[in-house]
Parts: C-alpha cells; sequence; structure tokens
C-alpha cells in the first residue's frame, strides 16, 4: 500500500490488493509436538475434570475446578497523541503509533468453569506489580477465603507448570494452607488446555488493545472494572471435551466477574 502512494481506500479495494499480492504472511498454521513423556496420563485428568469427573467419579455438585494463570508484563502505553474514536461511517479508531512507557504489571486470574446445566462461570483477577509466588499465593487465598470455597469438599486448581505453581513444593505449600484444595498440572507446553487462556484472550482483545493508557493505575482500572468484560456477560467461551479426547468450545450464558488490585 505504500508503494500505491495510498493512505486510505475501502476495504474491498484492499482485500483486493491483498488477494492480488504474492506474499500472504496472515495464512499459516503453528503446532507444537508433545514433549512431556507423560502428557496422556496428566492431560487426560484436567479433560475428566472439565466433564466433572475425578478418577471415574462424578464431582459432588459441592465441588468446583478453577483454572488459573497469570499475564505478565502487561505495559501501559501512552499514545503522545489523543487516540481519536471511530467516526460513523467514515473511518476506524485511530491511534498514535508513538508512545512512552509508564511501567508494566502482572495479572492473575482464576475461572471457576462452573457447572454444565447449573453454576455459572466466575472469575476471580489481581493486578500485582510482579509476578511469582507471594503474587500467586494471594490470588489463592483471594478465592479459597470466600464461600462456597472455603467450606467446599474439594476445590480443584488446574494449573500449568510456571515457576510459582510448578512441581510438588507448590503442592505442598498449597494444600498444606488450603486442605480442601487439589493442584492438579497439566503437562508441560500444554496451557493451551487450561481454560483461563480463554479468558485472558478476552481481555487482551476486549480491554487492552488499542493499549493507551497513562499510567499503572488507569491500566489496572481497566482490568478490573466489570464494564471492561462486557464480553463475558455476553458469553464466555468454554473448553469442554467429548469422548475424553475432541476438544469444542461452548457459549455460556455469562459470568460473574471479581476482582481486586495490589498496584
Amino acid at each position: 500500500m505504500i508503494e500505491r502512494s495510498v493512505c486510505e481506500a475501502s476495504a474491498s479495494t484492499i482485500a483486493r490488493w491483498l488477494a492480488e499480492d504474492a506474499l500472504k504472511p496472515w495464512q499459516h498454521h503453528s503446532w507444537i509436538f508433545p514433549t512431556d513423556p507423560a502428557f496422556l496420563e496428566r492431560a487426560g485428568p484436567v479433560l475428566d475434570l472439565y466433564q466433572g469427573r475425578w478418577q471415574g467419579k462424578l464431582l459432588h455438585p459441592g465441588e468446583f475446578v478453577i483454572c488459573a494463570d497469570e499475564k505478565p508484563s502487561i505495559q501501559a502505553r501512552a499514545r503522545i497523541r489523543e487516540t481519536l474514536p471511530p467516526a460513523s461511517r467514515s473511518r476506524g479508531q485511530r491511534v498514535e503509533h508513538t508512545y512512552q512507557r509508564k511501567g508494566a504489571l502482572t495479572y492473575l486470574a482464576a475461572l471457576d468453569i462452573g457447572r454444565r446445566g447449573g453454576r455459572r462461570p466466575r472469575v476471580f483477577g489481581r493486578s500485582e506489580r510482579r509476578g511469582g509466588i507471594d503474587s500467586f499465593d494471594r490470588l489463592v487465598r483471594q478465592v479459597m477465603s470466600k464461600q462456597p470455597y472455603a467450606s467446599a469438599h474439594r476445590v480443584f486448581w488446574i494449573v500449568d507448570n510456571g515457576s510459582s505453581h510448578r512441581g510438588q513444593k507448590a503442592v505442598e505449600r498449597l494444600e498444606r494452607r488450603w486442605p480442601n484444595l487439589v493442584l492438579v498440572h497439566l503437562p508441560t507446553h500444554a496451557s493451551w488446555l487450561n481454560q483461563i487462556e480463554i479468558y485472558f484472550s478476552i481481555v487482551q482483545r476486549k480491554a487492552l488493545e488499542p493499549n493507551d493508557f497513562n499510567d499503572l493505575t488507569e491500566l489496572a482500572r481497566t482490568l478490573w472494572v466489570p464494564e471492561t468484560r462486557s464480553a463475558l456477560s455476553a458469553g464466555l467461551a468454554v473448553m469442554e471435551t467429548e469422548g475424553g479426547s475432541r476438544r469444542r468450545f461452548k457459549r455460556v450464558a455469562s459470568a460473574d466477574v471479581h476482582s481486586t488490585s495490589a498496584v
């Protein structure tokens, strides 16, 4: 488009130009080979939990499944010129490319996936200056100190192998502090099986883009203000399984949001 010396064009014109061009970088597929020798053994219990089962038995209605992780290094980028909103029937939103860095924070979130045909999903989130064991433990306390989780028979926490909740030490630390907590690790390089990643994708697309925040306080407020999570009230995509193998996505009616900030 630079070669054509055109700064504005209709959608149909741009589509035609892209179709004519030989390079199409958006048409690609990526993949990863499982490197965890116990991939099936570790993924199976997680997929069973999404179906409401554990070790071959149905979960009790008072048991809960939570997916948790952190989204690190979210930058606050203050644009050097004001962002212009979309104009009706004219143009889209305009965002200045040049910006000033105003710091970064880590966003931690836990998703109670709910229960099919019953309990709605709920999201708990918090903003921290940095990630790590202490930050993750504060997220766990934020959830586990509240009802119905505090008095539940079991609360399953599905996590990847990040440093703040990795290995047997994390199991012992968290289950000692919260006797009804069961920490379940995903296989190595299988964070895509964690339903919280779906929520992070919604946050990225619906709340953080375009990135134009004057400071970390504004960024943290954007992450926790319920209005910025309208995608949840419209319907949160929840990963489920069929027959323990094939994955599909199902839209649920709505989700509750609970958040705090340590920024």
